[in-house]
């Protein structure tokens, strides 16, 4: 159980000195029926991903236990993940220690649903008031192979005969006549048929519609067909639309895929796709969505270029023409990398700059996805990081003021040791405490991580974590941008945070000063502002009673400051008043700098500071 919460947690490894593994269910709990073993004094040794159990003096993590038949024993674990496990989704035996032992369950197939052992990647949406749930390649208990061509399942949402998603999820799979979860997207042609960008729209009739895009796969696992389909609610399977023409190949990098909501800008609603960036956008109708030349990407490359051209487009003031754009492929982690490499791109010109807060150091995002927070008034951000400490298992937490980004500065949430957690995914509609709380899902196995140990029932499965926003490790820098205040009789400009505000991000990039926390935690100086007789910002670190902070710094004689962190200096005019505030050493012609900075700040690294 966890030490904090006094939840069970599953996930633990419990093994005995002769390599006796087990592994707690959903509840927490291990049965132990061991013959020989029951009944004496049996040594436990305890590990878990992202949870701890003490160390003896020998450095061994583990306990001994009275094993009596029929009695019980607790044993807290510390979390060292910000997120909380709290239960597997899919697969066999779920709850089958808490079977055994006559432990209440929430769900009502706590064993064995749908027939599965295993299930890929998850896609959900709420359509004709039931969630809907589809998942790529599962396996079944007959045979090592099993359903390759997307099963599906349904539940009830939450207040509304569901569970609450902190109790866990009932669904109801659509099944064949063996009773396995049957396919709902066979369609003609060799090999898998995986869906992804699963979307509910309105028709101009004002129809509900559950739409996704197809692709028929070919190994080595690359796509050779590609497509719409559109979920029929009588025969409950998806059924074709509209074929895609061309090589999918050539459109790589402007394919919509991963998961999608629905924003508007201007007056046109559009579908965004996020993977983990929502950097691919169509216009929000069925029949833009069989419709290749409406899709759009925010990219700087120029429209109609194959992404193995990467040919840049630039403004007339010699910045990168990012925009929402036709034909283009976008850039991905690597080919910004290379374009750097090449000279192509300037220092701070990417759009991708994630970073991790306390270290500094990069993170590449992979799967994941981006939704609107109302609790944080913000996008959050949840993805699997490539190469980190665990290949496909580290899962960061990053927030900004508009769905492209800038996502910036990044919390890992959840570590796997040396096990992947891929294709992450948050579910808005479980939600809670007005986005406090939030719940999100990934894929468990051994693939790609190097371990050739999989984990018994859990492996290739959905685990369930559940996040508190409100958690201070969370507090992480917000983009702190330059606004020209149009209180001042001077013109001058006023540094704040622009939560929920639309803009360019690539134009946000240069307005943004530096990154600062809007409430502590990486940061515990609160900063506040007022106003001199001319109506210019003036920033204080002094506290003023019952006013709100505005953002918060490092101390400024912090001995170990975080990685990327500068000092903040105020910096005043020789004659006259007038002030301003900044990250560059040197002062502006006629001002001079005061000694002793506020604090210290994050630095934006997409905009070199020289001004």
């Amino acid at each position: 159980m966890d030490d904090e919460t006094g939840r069970g947690v599953p996930l633990i490894e419990l093994k005995t000195t002769n390599q006796i593994r087990y592994v707690t269910d959903s509840n927490g709990v291990v049965a132990f029926d061991e013959p020989g073993l029951l009944g004496r004094k049996v040594h436990f040794e305890i590990k878990g991903h992202g949870y701890e159990y003490p160390k003896d003096g020998f450095g061994i993590r583990g306990l001994a236990l009275d094993t009596t038949s029929g009695g019980t024993a607790r044993v807290k674990v510390r979390r060292l993940n910000v997120a909380r496990r709290i239960y597997r989704i899919t697969g066999a035996g779920i709850y089958r220690d808490s079977v055994l032992t006559g432990t209440p369950v929430p769900t009502a197939e706590p064993v064995l649903n749908g027939q599965v052992m295993g299930q890929d990647s998850v896609l959900e949406a709420v359509y004709a008031g039931k969630i809907h749930w589809f998942w790529g390649d599962t396996g079944k208990p007959g045979y090592p192979l099993g359903n390759f061509h997307t099963p599906g399942a349904v539940s009830d949402l939450p207040g509304q005969g569901g569970l609450d998603p902190a109790r866990g999820i009932n669904l109801t799979y659509f099944t064949g006549p063996d009773g396995f979860a049957r396919p709902t997207c066979e369609l003609p042609g060799s090999g898998p048929t995986w869906v992804t960008g699963l979307t509910v729209l309105r028709d101009p009739a004002g129809k509900e519609r559950m739409l996704a895009y197809y692709a028929k796969i070919k190994p080595p696992l690359s796509t050779y067909e590609a497509g719409l389909v559109e979920w029929d609610l009588g025969s409950r399977r998806f059924e074709k639309r509209a074929r895609i023409s061309g090589d999918p190949a050539e459109s790589a990098g402007t394919q919509p895929s991963g998961h999608t909501f629905l924003r508007k800008d201007g007056n046109v609603e559009y579908v965004y796709f996020s993977s983990p960036y929502p950097i691919v956008r169509v216009p929000a109708t069925p029949a833009a969505m069989a419709d290749p030349e409406t899709w759009e990407s925010y990219t700087c490359l120029a429209p109609s270029s194959r992404a193995s051209e990467k040919r840049v487009e630039r403004n007339a003031d010699g910045t990168l023409n990012y925009a929402w754009k036709k034909r283009a492929p976008v850039l991905s982690h690597a080919d910004q990398d290379q374009l750097a490499a090449a000279g192509t791109l300037k220092p701070g010109e990417g759009l991708f700059h994630l970073r991790d807060v306390a270290t500094g150091k990069r993170v590449l995002a992979h799967g994941g996805t981006v939704y609107w927070n109302d609790f944080r008034k913000r996008w959050i951000l949840i993805a699997v990081e490539t190469f980190g400490t665990s290949m496909l298992g580290e899962v960061w937490f990053a927030e900004a003021d508009a769905p492209q980004g800038p996502f910036v500065f990044a919390r890992k949430i959840v570590t796997h040791e040396k096990y992947s957690f891929y294709n992450p995914k948050q579910h808005p509609v479980f939600d809670q405490d007005g986005g406090r709380l939030v719940y999100f899902e990934g894929t468990y196995t051994f693939t790609f991580s190097g371990n050739d140990d999989p984990t018994p029932r859990y492996d290739y499965n959905q685990v369930m974590y559940q996040l508190d926003l409100a958690d201070p490790r969370l507090a992480l820098p917000v983009a702190i941008h330059e606004v020209r205040d149009p209180a001042s009789s001077s013109g001058s400009i006023r540094l704040a945070p622009r939560a929920g505000m639309d803009h360019d991000p690539a134009r946000a990039y240069r307005e943004i000063a530096f990154f600062a926390p809007d409430r502590p935690g990486a940061a515990s100086v609160p900063v506040f502002e007022q106003t001199d007789g001319r109506g210019e910002q003036i920033l204080t670190v002094e506290r003023k009673e019952g006013a709100r902070p505005l953002f918060f710094l490092i101390p400024a004689d912090d001995s170990n400051p975080p990685a990327g962190t500068t000092p903040l200096h105020e910096f005043r005019r020789e004659s006259g008043p007038g002030r301003y505030y900044s990250t560059v050493e040197a002062p502006r012609e006629g001002h001079r700098r005061e000694a002793r900075p506020l604090g210290r700040v994050w630095v934006n690294p997409g905009r070199p500071r020289q001004d």
